[in-house]
C-alpha cells in the first residue's frame, strides 16, 4: 500500500511538473536583425543594417534614418543605401533645397555643381506625407538610385553628386554627427 502512494505521489509530482513547464512563459527569443527590404537586397550583397537614428530639428523629428550596408561594411567606395522615413508632411523642394544646403555646408562640389544638383533634385524628390520612405542607393561609379516606397523614382548618373549628396549624414563634418554616428554603429565588414 505504502509503495502504491509513494509511486502514485511520484507520479502526481512528474505530472505537476510538466504543466508547470507548459504553464510556464517562453524564453523570449533572440531578436533576429530586420530583413532588408527587396529594393535594399537588389543592391548589396548580404545586406545589413548597420545603425538607424532620428533627425530632428529645433525638437520636432523630421525623420528616422536607416543605413544597409553589405558584407563589405561600410566603405565610401562600396554600394549602401541610406533610407529615410519621414515622421512628418514635407514639400519635395524644400527637400531639395535643404539637401543641397547641407551639401554647402560641408564644402561637396563647387558652386555650379551644386545648381545642377539642386534643379535636378527639385525635379526628382516629391512631397512626403508621414511614413514614407525615401532611400537612395549610393552606387560608387554610377551615381544615386532613389526609391518612394520600395518603387524606383529616380537615377542620377553623377558620382560627384552621389558622393556629396550622401556626404550630407555620412561626411565627418555632417551638421548631423549624433546621427552619423547612430548610422555607423554597426557598419563593420560581415
Amino acid at each position: 500500500m505504502i509503495t502504491r502512494l509513494v509511486t502514485l505521489f511520484v507520479m502526481l509530482l512528474a505530472l505537476a511538473g510538466a504543466h508547470a513547464a507548459l504553464a510556464a512563459p517562453a524564453a523570449p527569443a533572440a531578436t533576429a536583425a530586420p530583413a532588408a527590404p527587396a529594393h535594399i537586397e537588389s543592391h548589396l550583397t548580404r545586406a545589413h543594417l548597420a545603425g538607424q537614428g532620428p533627425f530632428t530639428w529645433f525638437g520636432l523629428k523630421i525623420y528616422d534614418a536607416e543605413l544597409w550596408v553589405g558584407d563589405k561594411g561600410y566603405q565610401p567606395d562600396q554600394p549602401f543605401v541610406l533610407e529615410l522615413r519621414y515622421a512628418r508632411k514635407l514639400d519635395g523642394v524644400k527637400i531639395a533645397e535643404a539637401s543641397a544646403e547641407q551639401m554647402e555646408k560641408i564644402g561637396a562640389g563647387t558652386a555650379v555643381q551644386r545648381a545642377a544638383w539642386l534643379a535636378r533634385m527639385k525635379e526628382i524628390f516629391p512631397d512626403v506625407k508621414e511614413g514614407s520612405r525615401i532611400g537612395g542607393v549610393f552606387l560608387p561609379t554610377a551615381g544615386a538610385r532613389f526609391y518612394l516606397d520600395g518603387r524606383p523614382l529616380a537615377t542620377i548618373s553623377d558620382p560627384a553628386f552621389a558622393r556629396a549628396f550622401f556626404a550630407i549624414w555620412l561626411d565627418p563634418q555632417t551638421s548631423a554627427k549624433t546621427l552619423r554616428g547612430a548610422l555607423l554603429k554597426d557598419a563593420a565588414p560581415r
